[in-house]
């Protein structure tokens, strides 16, 4: 632990008490990189400049699309300037893997009991939970769907169908629409009638999707009214709704996913981005991040600091959740190639 960075982890050791930081705190800096847009001005103003206030240490942003390759080729090439990153859950995977990320000493952020599932690891601490939903345009029908069954039923529900273009969520969506429980979904979809129940279920509806491949895509193609619902990331369609618009999300079934804080291999100040991580999960800092951007904390004990308004736009509140399942990205990892080959000849066919 360096001359710099003890008095900061001293500070927060001992539960992140308010100290006026010296001159060399007033001087330095921690460089950090996350997703850009609606997203990092979110963590920028519950996060980034809390903890500045709080500490003196200045924040360098940075942005990416998420490419791991950007980060194996900084740790490789031994010169690491990033301290901390903020990553989604298959980089996460396979960065742990690759050992390119710092492992977390836990017992200096809190209890992983008190974390939701998917969002702690040995080298990561989850951000933010937001979920795939399925979501419709009550400016054109006030009988929208309910339930994800509803994605299928093109006799109740004419007209396109917008779906991610990926095979990830889809056949997840599918299984549990043609009745498979939350809870088994992986186990059948780990066999190869399961893969094959899954994509028969698409078939029925295949003709009528209309794919989608950026976040952005979703909420436009339902507002232009060329889908008559979509599946989507729930912060797409709130930020669409405070434009003006009125989607409503169907909260069944919804899939959780995760991103989560990693220091990369060799950061320079590993402690103080340890320090910044274990600030940035405080119960009250994820709650207050839900005041700016709608995905979930992924910490159990947050729920109290959140304000009762905000709580039913989340998909981590108790109402919200009827059906819900983690994305289980070790499956992915492992079954991801051979699934996404069947997936792109289905296409084609």
């Amino acid at each position: 632990m360096t001359a710099r960075t003890t008095p900061l982890m001293l500070a927060f050791t001992a539960g992140l008490t308010v100290f006026s930081a010296n001159a060399a705190f007033a001087e330095s800096t921690l460089s950090i990189m996350s997703f850009g847009g609606a997203y990092q001005s979110a963590q920028r103003n519950a996060v980034f400049d809390t903890f500045t206030a709080k500490t003196g240490v200045k924040i360098v942003e940075q942005e990416y699309g998420g490419e791991i390759a950007k980060i194996k080729a900084m740790v490789d090439s031994g010169n690491t300037t990033l301290d901390v990153i903020d990553v989604d859950a298959p980089t996460l995977q396979q960065g742990c893997d690759e050992g390119i990320f710092e492992t977390i000493d836990w017992a200096m952020i809190g209890p992983r009991s008190e974390w939701l599932p998917g969002t702690s690891a040995e080298c990561g601490v989850g951000s933010i939970v937001y979920a795939t939903v399925l979501a419709y345009d009550t400016a054109q029908t006030e009988e929208g769907p309910t339930k994800i069954t509803d994605l299928f039923d093109t006799k109740k529900f004419p007209g396109k169908r917008g779906l991610w273009k990926n095979p990830a969520t889809n056949l997840e969506f599918a299984l549990m629409a043609d009745g498979v429980a939350p809870a088994d979904v992986y186990t059948v979809l780990g066999t190869p009638a399961g893969v094959d129940r899954a994509f028969k279920k698409l078939d029925t509806i295949k003709k009528d999707i209309v794919w989608w491949e950026a976040g952005a895509q979703a909420p436009q193609i339902l507002a232009s009214g060329e889908v008559a619902m979509t599946t989507a990331w729930n912060g797409r369609i709130f930020n669409a709704n405070k434009e003006g618009r009125k989607f409503r999300i169907v909260w069944d079934h919804e899939i959780l996913d995760s991103d989560l804080w990693v220091i990369p291999k060799g950061a320079k100040h590993p402690d103080a981005s340890l320090a910044f991580i274990k600030f940035a999960v405080e119960p009250k800092i994820l709650a207050d991040t839900t005041k700016f951007i709608p995905y979930g904390p992924v910490r159990t004990t947050a729920a109290a600091f959140v304000q009762p308004d905000i709580a039913p736009d989340l998909p981590t509140s108790p109402q919200n959740m009827t059906g819900a399942i983690t994305i289980n990205n070790a499956f992915w990892a492992d079954k991801g190639d051979e699934i996404r080959k069947r997936f792109t000849t289905w296409l084609a066919q």
